[in-house]
């Protein structure tokens, strides 16, 4: 039988993840604040049924019989937004949440959603959603990780279970992150600097030397663009990560920097630049950026 899938919040992850599910025959209904807000017109809601989704009334009528509900919101809002979901969860369903928060913001969404029967899955999105939409890598854990691991295979998700325990998926992906997006900011203000002074090729071509098996070039791209096309979910991510840090003692003196950065650029609004034209092209993007600062 087809799974009948929920999408509570559907923005870039659950539209892409959405994409390759509709692909697999389920049966797909979302629900976004985006579908209520007169500023959006309608355009979320209208996106989601083009695609084949049925669009709900709200929180609890997304859920309200369905399989699988994926919660993919915002981080600052995922708990407030599984509160929502609670009239309509019932015993049976598995209810992966997908945000990227602090592994202690899972452990008090799995005891939300604990005493309505549902199974509570903390999914960890270990690599960006777009390339792979549904197929994209995910660690799992908690209540419902073993029983979802078959039909998330049978879907063609790539799922890999970490442990019944809620919190050390994304755990792993949290930490990752401290290096990950850490060095995204840290190439984004290397490449601004250097471009200051007209040195940047000077300064790969060192970076190269010091590490040859890397391709400098193409990754400061890849990674500046990174930064350019998500730096505010990033960013809000990262906070996430520092609260963490500050939660176990150790002084997010790295994980608050490499917010501040993100959150920076992501001020700028360089992205609107870029709306018709993704580049991973370095010198673009830094010329882009260093036009938003005024240089």
């Amino acid at each position: 039988m087809a799974e009948t899938i929920a999408f509570i919040g559907f923005g870039e992850a659950g539209q892409a993840i959405g994409r390759g599910l509709l692909a697999q025959g389920a049966r797909l209904r979302a629900y976004d604040l985006l579908f209520d807000d007169a500023a959006n017109q309608g355009r979320l809601g209208q996106a989601a049924r083009q695609m084949g989704v049925a669009a709900a009334r709200n929180h609890a009528d997304a859920v309200n019989g369905a399989d699988l509900v994926f919660l993919a919101v915002t981080a600052s809002s995922s708990l407030a937004a599984a509160r929502s979901c609670l009239p309509g969860l019932r015993e049976g369903q598995l209810f992966l949440d997908i945000n990227s928060v602090s592994p202690q913001r899972k452990i008090e969404t799995a005891a939300l959603i604990g005493p309505t029967g549902a199974a509570y899955v903390d999914v960890a999105v270990m690599a960006p959603v777009a390339p792979y939409d549904h197929k994209v890598p995910c660690l799992i854990g908690g209540p419902g990780a073993e029983a979802l691991l078959p039909r998330a295979r049978a879907l063609g998700m790539k799922m890999e279970l970490v442990s019944a325990e809620v919190g050390q998926a994304s755990a792993i992906k949290m930490f990752r992150s401290i290096m990950i997006k850490g060095l995204e900011a840290l190439v984004l203000e290397s490449m601004l600097a250097a471009s200051e002074y007209k040195v940047e090729e000077r300064v790969l071509a060192s970076l190269k030397e010091t590490f040859p098996s890397l391709d400098w070039e193409k990754l400061s791209g890849y990674m500046i663009e990174r930064v350019v096309s998500h730096g505010k979910r990033r960013a809000a991510e990262m906070r996430e990560v520092a609260e963490t840090l500050s939660g176990i003692g150790l002084e997010p003196i790295m994980a608050a920097a490499t917010a501040a950065r993100q959150q920076w650029l992501a001020d700028l609004d360089v992205k609107e630049h870029f709306k018709e034209r993704k580049t991973e092209n370095r010198a673009d993007l830094v010329s882009a950026i260093r036009k938003a600062m005024g240089k």
